[in-house]
This record gives structure tokens, C-alpha cells and sequence, in this order.
């Protein structure tokens, strides 16, 4: 049977900011077969496509997509226990957060500094999520993918997926080539909960005995809901796409010259290759803006000036327009560029932030 398209479906409700335009055709693959129709059916109409997944980490542009979109639905959990480790195959369709809370009641531990993600699986090797002290590319060991260019379905190592901080092959050097169907994580049976994290840190402060991995991912809830970046109906502050910019990375140099401008301790974490992270949200709170901040419908998080927020009728302008402001005042301060998070879909270029 051949994959069910719709037409001028509201993709608003579809994502956690709440805003966005129509697509012109939508689908819900529940299977590969859904998947490769919906692909053949958009090379019939010549029409460009975007994969859908929770819908958690993008802003839709008002005029919606001029495309298909595919929201894939591929369900399915396999787990294949070993000696040491267990492997989890879990469909790109899959919650993230649930597939997360179910390893930690199996006690396998590695991603358990990942809970109370928003989204889907098919996103995480993507955006190589990460929280806590904890990624993604810690774990994953292989991606299924439908490669758009050869059309086929593929299997990518680790290694061929190129991760990096907050990314990977699938949204840098092959953007818009590969669709996730599929991850493979290999999960450490019985193993401790990582706390590396200074915010966790503090939350176990005290404590005589090791925290187990169920009070771990207990605790990154709590740190989440506190700072708006868990999803809970009816806070307003949960229309958002979470953290909006992404923590900067700099070289030793460039922190330095950082640190002197703000003539105060700057907050500094390791990052890759001798670099340095520093935090975003203290940058944007140093450049005089605080929780709460309003422009028009747009505003910060009352609970976190990392997340932009939707106050109930703000349009995708309204946040291009508050994010704009923050990234100019901040690099007028500083001298650094925030870098966007969220996917942006259906925008020109010469409009965003």
C-alpha cells in the first residue's frame, strides 16, 4: 500500500515551540516501505523535503514548508544482551526519553544523563545530544540511515557518522543526504551513573553512599523542570525548542581575551582538542539580559535565559527577532558568536537569526 499523503497540515502543534506555518504535503512513515513512497512521491513533484522527527529542536518559519514533510514513525525496540554490555536497537521513531527511562530500569548505564530529552531517536545522532557530562557519540555505535543519493538503505559506524559538539555528519557535511531509521547504543550492564556534571554534583553533595542510576536520572529530571528544559503541561516555559544557542567553544586565546573583557571569572569547561567550552547562558546574562525578557510574544524562559520561549501567540519573526538582539549583544560585549541550536525549516536564508 502505498504511504498516505496529506496536504496543508499544520505543523505548529507538531513541534514544542508551537509556532509554524503549514506544509504543503505531510506523511507519518511508520515504515521503511512508508518512507521510500513518500521520497519517490516528492521526486514525482520535484518538491524539496524535511524529516520530521518530535519536533523538539526546530523553529518553523510562518509561511510553513513549501515541501513534504515525513515524520517518521519507525517503532521498535531490540535489546542484545552480552557479557558486559547491551546492545539497544531502537527505531528512529521511538520517544527518546521513555526508551532512556526503560535502559535505567534494565540498569544499563550511559545515557542516563541523556533523560528528559525531548524528541525522538532518529534526532540524536543528529544533533549528537549531549547533557550532564554525558553524548551520545559515547555510546553509538552505529546508525541504519536511508541514503537519499544512492537510494538505499546504509549502515554508518561510528566512526563514519563524524561526531563532533552538538554535531555530526547528518546536519554538516551530509546534510539533507541520509533519513535515521534506526540506532544501535551499546549500554553497559550494572554499570555506575556518571556524575560528572558540576550541577549533578551538587545535587548528591553529602551523600555517604553512590547514587544509583534510577536517582540519577531522577535528578536530571529535577534539573531540567527547574530550568524549563523538561517538558510539563501547561508551563508556559516549555514552549520552546530548549536551549536555543549552543555553548560556545573557543581556544585557550580566544578565552583569554574573553576573560579580560569581562573582567570576571567566566565559567570554563573541557572541550575537544585543547579547546575551551564556556556557558551561553552566561554570556546572554552578562550582556544584560534576564529570565523572563520579553520582546513582543517572544521571551526568555522564566526559568532559563538559554531557552526562548513562546508566550502563547508568538510567530517564528518574533523569535528570529529576540534571538537576533541577544546574539548582537552579546558579540558587541564580547566578541562572541552564539551559534543556533534549533533546525530552522521553511526560512529563507537572508532572514534568520
Amino acid at each position: 500500500m502505498k504511504a498516505l499523503i496529506h496536504e496543508h497540515v499544520a505543523l505548529a502543534p507538531l513541534t514544542t515551540f508551537k509556532i509554524g506555518g503549514p506544509a504543503r504535503y505531510f506523511t507519518n512513515a511508520l515504515a521503511q516501505r512508508d518512507l521510500v513512497d513518500s521520497i519517490q512521491f516528492a521526486k514525482t513533484k520535484k518538491l524539496p523535503i524535511f524529516v520530521l522527527g518530535g519536533g523538539s529542536n526546530l523553529l518553523v518559519s510562518d509561511a510553513g514548508f513549501p515541501g513534504l514533510v515525513i515524520k517518521v514513525g519507525i517503532a521498535g525496540v531490540e535489546w542484545e544482551v552480552d557479557r558486559d554490555r547491551t546492545l539497544v536497537r531502537a527505531g528512529a521513531g521511538e520517544e527518546w526519553d521513555p526508551l532512556v527511562g526503560s535502559c535505567v530500569e534494565r540498569g544499563l548505564a550511559g545515557i542516563e544523563c541523556l533523560s528528559g530529552i525531548p524528541g525522538s531517536v532518529g534526532g540524536t545522532p543528529v544533533q549528537n545530544v549531549g547533557a550532564y557530562g554525558q553524548e551520545v557519540s559515547e555510546v553509538l555505535v552505529r546508525v541504519r540511515a536511508y541514503d537519499r543519493l544512492t537510494d538505499s538503505v546504509v549502515e554508518l559506524s561510528h566512526e563514519q557518522c563524524q561526531f563532533t559538539y552538538r554535531s555530526s555528519l547528518f546536519n554538516t557535511k551530509a546534510k539533507d543526504r541520509y533519513i535515521v531509521l534506526e540506532g544501535t547504543y551499546s549500554l553497559l550492564n550494572h554499570g555506575a551513573p556518571s556524575i560528572r556534571y558540576p550541577d549533578l554534583q551538587r545535587e548528591f553533595e553529602g551523600r555517604t553512599s553512590s547514587p544509583t542510576l534510577s536517582e540519577v536520572r531522577t535528578a536530571v529530571r529535577r534539573i531540567r523542570a527547574k530550568k524549563a528544559m523538561l517538558l510539563v503541561d501547561g508551563d508556559p516555559d516549555c514552549r520552546s525548542a530548549g536551549s536555543f544557542f549552543k555553548n560556545p567553544i573557543v581556544t585557550e586565546k580566544q578565552f583569554g581575551e574573553l576573560q579580560a573583557r569581562a573582567g570576571s571569572t567566566v565559567p570554563r569547561y573541557p572541550a575537544p582538542e585543547g579547546k575551551v567550552k564556556t556557558a551561553a547562558a552566561w554570556l546572554i546574562e552578562q550582556a544584560g539580559f534576564s529570565k523572563g525578557y520579553s520582546l513582543g510574544s517572544a521571551a526568555l524562559s522564566t526559568k532559563h535565559t538559554l531557552a526562548l520561549v513562546n508566550k502563547g501567540d508568538a510567530k517564528a519573526g518574533d523569535i528570529l527577532r529576540l534571538a537576533r538582539e541577544i546574539r548582537l549583544r552579546v558579540h558587541d560585549k564580547f566578541g562572541i558568536e552564539l551559534v543556533p541550536e534549533p533546525v530552522f525549516v521553511g526560512f529563507d536564508s537572508s532572514s534568520l537569526c
